[in-house]
């Protein structure tokens, strides 16, 4: 199940958001959204967790917890064809 984390703190590193749900289960990718101009973070990313029962527990679990100072979102990842992550991860 892919995921969709928001209203990350901007020093969160990718690391840090892979072990935040790796507490909850396995972790089969970890993406942290960057501002190519600046390499900073954009503040969301993605994790996809191929056991559903441990996505869904991470989801609520994590969900609404001040991380960091900010008070992050967690919900299922939108895959349809015209979602932002299923076209930014199609090939040039």
């Amino acid at each position: 199940m892919k995921l969709l984390i928001r209203n990350l703190a901007r020093s969160i590193t990718e690391a840090e958001l892979r072990a935040m749900f790796e507490a909850h289960g396995t972790v089969q990718f970890c993406n942290l959204v960057m501002d190519e101009k600046t390499g900073g973070s954009k503040g969301f990313g993605f994790v996809g967790m191929p056991k559903q029962g441990e996505a869904k527990a991470a989801m609520k679990t994590i969900n609404g917890q001040e991380i960091a100072g900010s008070k992050i979102r967690v919900k299922k990842a939108d895959t349809t064809p015209d979602s932002d992550w299923t076209r930014d991860k199609k090939p040039s």
